[in-house]
């Protein structure tokens, strides 16, 4: 394990490096806006003498901006944020457009491919909205992130506005301000162009006079002002529609009471940046030096990394990466782990499993996958920088728990890897079994995304690999299987799928079967053919010594035969609902209801399963088990179930027809408070952390000192089938995982299964 500090072990400072999503706000910002609640409170708008001391913060700070943005004429307008702003610049445009439009001209409204979502959805919105009916075009980029310039001159001469960003957000990639301003007025000299000036704030000069730019939204919290305040640059010649009408403030130009402790935590912010404060920020020569000690830190920790950007055209405050062989989310929990705040692209698109601005950018699909984005602003100060390089290197190494990577410099794990491994790529699934006496190993299923991790983990923990056998002839993913037994079964002669030549032969039931060892387990080939004609399922049992006795199953990998909540499909050129009928029959003959099933598809994040829990949902797959209907009968039902299948030219080929939504157990959801409470009624409640080894290693509460990681969930349910009536609380980093495991563990009959709602991340250690 790990050598850490003892402190390390308990709690770890926070290190935040997400500051393109959302700054902390700065103690001399904050002194300011309790200063303005309690002291200088007034209404702007009140002619007494609170309220004209309230209105000089205003004046103070709108003089402040117009320095720190070089705006001299332009009009400075404060609002609640950068949404706020796009949204005015778009309605006062397209307000202003409608009165002139020829209607038998076809309009456009550019915005660049990279730009930040709130600005297409503003315009598909208004353009709506106010039945303008332009099309909206997006402006290519190329691989560094830089505007078509061509296709700019080309399209904006029909463009009723054309919206751009000072810098990206997701990669800190800048425009040529002054290039795209001479290609837009050759072109077009009285197009609107909105330019989203957000992230440029402090980390870029900005002279907005000296530029055609129309409309320029700001916001506060991005640079360490509270959420809720911000302004906007309107050029005096600019037209203008109101957003928020009501009591004329902001000379009529913006309703509604001045957020005034939001300008006065702006004016400090604003006098820092100018040098006026006692406290100034980092200059940007000095963020460069930062930016590259973070890259030789993380190249010292990842080898292999990528940038996805290129450091010429891009701010020093964002770093946008990817490691070969992680997701973007296995490496947010890494550094969540280590208690440094990263995010996977835009904090604002969370959900998006993939980076549409690095996809725009033309760059590989596993580089947009497993992108990290690491942000600071000009309040980074060196020590700060250290402690987060050293940081960097901790998680980097704490990945030895896993055998995600190898140092000879790092304490090798002692706890040897045992048993059976779930390994997951989307909804397919892999299968690694190890015997730990004889050093050997199975892998089941491979995926072509898993080969780097199976050589780690070979290489780690000195195995030997027995074989690589493929369930069946896979229609969604080109199988890996012949790669890896290049490397590591050279000398191994195999048949198509995998299966050794010159097995052992076994009577089951008066059935031979081939079969190979591993350690003191046999692993038991049974030809299951329907899903494909060549389909078979592995059985992992206890040796047989006689032909008649009762196989001791341990796993039965059935590939594509039984899934959860399903059936494999039989619409495939090679597929077979009769056979299936008499496959289903046979392997419930071999493994009995009760033993688990382990198949290559996971589509509801249920681990594993088995006939038992299947039938209980599966109608049709119990009327096969219990001789309900016949072949002929089933080959009708299965087809009716296959028709449901929809294949969308470049989406996941379904192996499987769900029956219906997967159900999912209710489960019992723990806090701070009523753990305590359990843990004071039962000595026997079992607390058990299901994040990854090398997050357990980093820090953990003390209390859950049981590390049983997703990937080893299905043998826990193999090792606890025997005792369901046990109490079992989960944790994980944010409360997914345990969720998930906890549903997965109730639908298998554990009785008493809860987890701590929010994870970590709610409750503090």
């Amino acid at each position: 394990m790990i050598d850490l500090p003892k402190k390390m072990k308990t709690q770890l400072s926070v290190i935040y490096m997400d500051a393109n999503a959302t700054t902390q706000v700065l103690p001399q910002a904050a002194a300011a806006a309790l200063s303005a609640m309690e002291s200088h409170f007034g209404n702007p708008s009140s002619s007494h003498v609170t309220g004209l001391q309230a209105k000089q913060i205003m004046i103070n700070t709108r003089e402040q901006v117009k320095k720190i943005i070089g705006s001299e004429g332009g009009k400075i307008i404060f609002t609640s944020g950068a949404t706020e702003g796009i949204q005015t610049a778009i309605l006062s445009t397209l307000v202003n457009a409608k009165k002139t439009l020829d209607t038998t001209k076809k309009y456009c409204l550019l915005y660049g491919a990279t730009e930040h979502k709130a600005v297409p959805e503003s315009l598909k919105h208004w353009n709506s909205i106010l039945d303008i009916n332009a099309e909206l075009k997006e402006i290519p980029v190329n691989e560094i992130g830089e505007l078509d310039l061509d296709f700019i001159a080309k399209e904006v001469p029909n463009a009723l506005m054309i919206c751009t960003m000072a810098v990206n957000n997701e990669t800190g990639v800048y425009q040529n301000i002054a290039l795209l301003d001479r290609t837009i007025r050759t072109n077009n000299p009285n197009t609107s162009w909105m330019v989203d000036c957000v992230q440029a704030l402090g980390k870029t000069n900005l002279n907005l006079a000296k530029t055609s730019i129309d409309y320029a939204p700001f916001s506060g919290h991005k640079l360490y002002a509270p959420k809720g305040i911000g302004f906007m640059y309107v050029n005096e010649n600019s037209p203008f529609t109101s957003f928020i009408a009501g009591g004329g403030q902001e000379s009529g130009l913006r309703s509604g009471t001045e957020n005034l402790p939001g300008l006065a935590a702006l004016n400090v912010i604003f006098s820092m940046l100018t040098g006026e404060h006692e406290k100034t920020f980092t200059p940007v020569e000095t963020l460069h030096v930062f930016r590259q000690q973070i890259v030789t830190a993380l190249k010292q920790a990842f080898p292999k990394i990528t940038f996805n950007h290129s450091f010429e055209n891009s701010v020093p405050t964002t770093l946008n990466f990817a490691i070969p062989g992680f997701s973007s989310k296995e490496i947010m929990d890494l550094f969540d782990a280590a208690n440094i705040r990263v995010s996977s692209g835009s904090a604002c698109s969370s959900k998006v499993t993939r980076s549409f601005v690095l996809d725009a950018m033309g760059l590989p699909a596993w580089q947009s996958e497993s992108a990290i984005r690491m942000s600071f602003g000009p309040a980074m100060t060196q020590e700060k920088v250290n402690q987060l390089c050293e940081r960097i290197g901790l998680a980097a190494e704490a990945l030895v728990q896993s055998c995600l990577t190898i140092n000879k410099n790092i304490i090798k794990n002692e706890t040897e890897l045992e048993g059976l491994m779930q390994l997951k790529v989307g909804s397919s699934c892999s299968w690694l079994y190890v015997d730990k006496q004889t050093k050997s190993a199975l892998f089941i299923d491979p995926l072509p995304e898993l080969t780097g991790r199976l050589k780690s983990l070979l290489d780690c923990q000195g195995l030997t690999l027995t074989a690589v056998i493929d369930t069946h002839g896979h229609a969604d993913h080109q199988s890996c299987r012949t790669i890896i037994a290049d490397e590591f079964l050279s000398a191994q002669h195999s048949d198509t799928l995998g299966w050794p030549d010159n097995t052992q032969k076994t009577l089951i039931d008066g059935q031979e079967y081939q079969y190979i060892t591993l350690g003191d387990k046999w692993l038991v080939k049974v030809p299951t053919p329907g899903h494909t004609d060549d389909s078979i399922s592995l059985l992992l049992c206890e040796p047989v010594t006689s032909s008649s006795k009762v196989l001791v199953i341990h796993y039965a990998f059935c590939g594509d035969l039984i899934l959860m909540d399903s059936l494999g499909r039989t619409n495939f050129s090679t597929s077979s609902a009769p056979m299936m009928y008499t496959s289903l029959q046979l392997l419930q003959s071999l493994i009995g209801n009760n033993n688990l099933v382990c198949p290559s598809h996971d589509y509801g994040n249920e681990f594993t399963t088995s006939i038992a829990a299947e039938m209980s949902r599966n109608l049709l797959l119990k009327q096969v088990i219990e001789n309900d209907i016949n072949s002929e009968q089933f080959s009708l039902q299965k087809e009716i179930m296959d028709n449901q299948l929809i294949d969308e030219s470049g989406s996941e080929i379904m192996c499987g027809a769900l029956i219906g939504d997967c159900h999912k157990e209710s489960v019992r959801e723990y806090d701070s408070a009523t753990l305590a409470q359990a843990m004071e009624q039962s000595s026997d409640l079992k607390l058990i952390d299901i994040r990854e080894p090398h997050e357990f290693s980093l820090q953990h509460d003390e209390r859950f000192t049981n590390n049983v990681p997703l990937t080893k969930l299905v043998q826990f349910v193999q090792e606890h089938q025997h005792n369901k009536k046990e109490q079992f609380i989960l944790i994980c980093r944010s409360g997914t995982r345990s969720h998930i495991a906890a549903q997965a563990l109730g639908r298998l009959g554990f009785e008493h299964v809860g987890h701590i709602k929010g994870g970590y991340a709610l409750h503090q250690y």
